[in-house]
This record gives structure tokens, sequence and C-alpha cells, in this order.
């Protein structure tokens, strides 16, 4: 078969994950630069209120993402296990069926949201005093999210499709280009919050015509195909895409968990700290994103690898890359813990003047911030890896307690008791009580097998 390059079934699978690891998080460290550079080129550019409006919008571009994640992860999974049994045309079905799916979701919402801007910015938690700004970034990042979705999936199955390294290059090109644009945008122009979304969004219409060029004309054998219009094939459609959508979903949830975090935060640092809370806070969001991407691209890159195998009823191959994607989130978090420990000065300076009063939260709250780290990278990994075995009312079950059942209840109850101190320990809260559950389930599930 002529599939690609990369042998999921025999090659040594450290050093098979090893290959994807590093080219999977380069690429997604990328992408997360994209919304960082506008942080850094905001925040010395317009200041921390620039940061605390941009920081107010980005719930809906964690949405918009997630939605990407959901039909790519839940598409590649299905695929990858196609492949596995040489069902090539199902393969190219099903990942045809995601990227229309994405498409047609995103032109529907992203038009709502140009319709209703301002009830919009109020519903994500907008001052009046941070109105204008918010109003600048929203209604010139929304027409670029298609795109965004776009790049989400397409990643997802270039990989599959034996293409790493040109995943990583969609989105380092995309970073490159924002970072420029960014600058001129900001500074020699002098066009502030709404420069930097034009700058993101002229550079993620790029990085997603990259990835749908690649499906179109460049593609090994996961490319995509033309689907039929009858009433029976539009059926298997939709039953097709609600099975990616089922197995998918708590890649979505994994997104809205920082949707959730930052919507939560804006409120609670609103209510005890004013704008500057919410500037300092927006500080910490605009690293969040590079946490997440260390367990995103643990489990992107052992998925390939474990549905493959999974298919492929090798499962003494599918349990060591699991052990091995596990230990390697341990330590990617407890590395990001302690950068994020030892130096909250030089990273919030890397955005905001360390001078002002939102710096000075920042700085203090950081550390705090921070202990969460570790846990969070395995999280995100372990239900990546649950999600890779379409084992779904478990992921499902995680995804839901950090996203939502402990998070809301974490900004609500530690800042009672710990003051400012809890509001920045909530999210640790959260993700340290997620672990556990998941520890938990492991256990249970070894000793039923003994």
């Amino acid at each position: 078969m002529q599939r690609d390059a990369i042998d999921f079934g025999t090659v040594n699978i450290p050093s098979l994950f090893g290959k994807y690891f590093v080219t999977t998080l380069l690429g997604m460290v990328s992408m997360s630069a994209v919304t960082a550079i506008d942080g850094i080129f905001i925040g010395h550019g317009v200041g921390s209120d620039g940061i605390a409006a941009v920081n107010i919008c980005v719930p809906v571009w964690m949405i918009f993402t997630g939605l990407g994640l959901m039909a790519g992860a839940g598409s590649s999974v299905v695929a990858s296990i196609h492949l596995a049994r040489g069902k090539i045309k199902a393969a190219r079905l099903n990942v045809t069926q995601a990227i229309l799916f994405v498409t047609i979701i995103a032109a529907l919402v992203a038009g709502l949201i140009m319709t209703f801007p301002e009830t919009t910015a109020r519903m994500l938690g907008s001052s009046e005093h941070l109105m204008p700004l918010v109003l600048d970034y929203l209604l010139w990042i929304v027409p670029a999210l298609p795109f965004q979705m776009w790049l989400s999936v397409s990643l997802f199955i270039i990989r599959l499709d034996g293409a790493p390294q040109y995943a990583m290059w969609c989105s380092v090109v995309t970073a490159l280009i924002n970072t420029v644009l960014d600058w001129l945008f900001i500074f020699p122009l002098g066009m502030g919050v709404k420069g930097a979304a034009i700058a993101t969004g002229i550079s993620i219409v790029i990085g997603g015509c990259m990835g749908i060029g690649y499906l179109l004309l460049r593609a090994r054998v996961v490319r995509l195909i033309k689907l039929k219009m009858s009433r029976k094939s539009m059926r298997l459609s939709l039953r097709n895409i609600g099975y990616q959508c089922k197995i998918g979903s708590p890649a979505l949830l994994g997104e809205a968990t920082i949707a959730v975090l930052m919507f939560m935060g804006n409120q609670v640092f609103m209510r005890y700290l004013g704008d500057d809370g919410v500037g300092a806070f927006g500080v910490a969001c605009y690293y969040t994103p590079f946490v997440f991407m260390f367990g995103n691209a643990v489990a992107q890159s052992a998925q390939p690898i474990i549905s493959f195998n999974y298919g492929a009823g090798k499962m003494d191959r599918v349990s060591s890359a699991s052990r091995l994607a596990i230990i390697t989130a341990i330590v990617c978090g407890t590395v990001g813990m302690a950068v994020f420990m030892l130096l909250p000065g030089p990273l919030v300076g890397l955005f905001i003047g360390q001078e002002g009063n939102a710096a000075r939260i920042a700085i203090d709250g950081l550390p705090l911030f921070a202990l969460g780290y570790i846990f969070y990278v395995t999280n995100v990994a372990s239900i990546g890896l649950l999600q890779s075995l379409e084992k779904m009312k478990p992921a499902m079950l995680f995804a839901c307690l950090r996203g939502l059942v402990f998070i809301v209840p974490s900004f609500i109850i530690m800042p009672r008791l710990l003051g400012d101190s809890g509001i920045w320990l909530a999210m640790a809260v959260s993700e340290a009580l997620t672990t556990a559950a998941i520890a938990l389930y492991y256990f249970l599930g070894r000793r039923r097998n003994l």
C-alpha cells in the first residue's frame, strides 16, 4: 500500500513517537505563538487595556479552535482505523465530511457574531471602558475563524498522511507572517488592537489555505474527494459526522476548558481587581495555550500510532505508546511549572512593562497559576489517549470534570477561602482534582483486569 513512508505497525515505538512529537510540538507552539505574539505587541503598543480586551475575545477563538480540533481528532481516529483495515475510500470520505462540516458551522456562527458584535462583547464580559477595543478586535478576527478551523482539521490529516514536517510548516509560516504583520500594523501604522486582529486574520487565512491545498493537491493517500449529494449519501454523511464529533468531542471540551477558564477568570478578576486584574490574568492566559499545546502535542503524536495499532489488534504496541505518552506529558508539565514559578518577572515583562499595577498583580499571581501546569498537561494527554482508543465515555467524563464541574466551583470558592491568591489557584485545584479522578479510573481498571 502506497500510503506513506511511515509504518505505524512495525517501526520502533519510541522512534516513531519521537519523530511525530518533535514536529507536532514545534507546529503547535508556532500556532500558540500567533496569539502570544498579538499579546506581546499589543501589551507594548497599546497597554494592559489592550491585553484585557483581547483576553475577553479569546474564548470565541478557543471555541472555534475546539470545533476544528473535535472534527480533526474525530476524523483522524476514524480514518486511521479505516486505513489499518485497508479501507482507503472510507478514510477519504470521513476526512472530506469533516472539512465540509467545520466550514458550514464556522460560516454560520461567524455571521451571527458579525451581526450582533456588541451583544457578543457584553456576553463575553466586556466593560463599557473596554468595549471599543473589544469591538475593534472582534470585528476583524471573526471573518478568519473558518480558516482557523480548516487549519485545525487539516493538521491532523496531514500528519496521518505521513507528512508531519509539512504540518509543522503550516503552523510555522502562519506564526512568522503574523509576527511581521503585527509589528507593521501596530507600530509603524499605529493601528492598535485592530491591526493585531487584521494581522492574525491574514496569517490564519494563509495557514488554512496551505492545509487545504495539501489535502487537495499533495496528499499521498488521505485526500479530499467529491461527495455525492443524494438523500442517502447525505444521511450517511450526517451519521459519519455525528460519530466523528462523538470521538472528537473531548478535544472540543479541552479548548472549551480554556474558554471557560478565561471567561470565569475574567468575571472574577473584574469583580475583585477591576480592569488591571483582567489585564494581569490576560498575561497568564496568553501562556495557557502553550501549556495546552504540550499536552495536545503528546496526544496528537501518539494518536495515529495508537489508533492504527488498535485497529490492527496490536495491543502491546498500543500499551507501549500510551506509557511513553504519559511519561512525556508528566516531564513536560513539570518543566513548564518550574519555568513559570522561577521566572514570573521576565515572563510578564514580555507582554507589559513591569512598573504598572497590572504587571505587579501578574508577577505575584503567575507562580500560583503555574502550580497547575503539571496536572494540566497530563490531563490533556490522558484524555487524548482515551479518544485514540474510542473510549468516549471516560474521555467525555474527564473533559467535563476539568472543563466545567471542577473549574466553576473553584473560581467561586477559592477566592472566598484565600482571597486574591485563591483566584490564581482555582485552575490548579480543578486540574489536580481531575488528575486524581483519572488516576482512580486507571487504578480501578487495572484491578478489574487482574
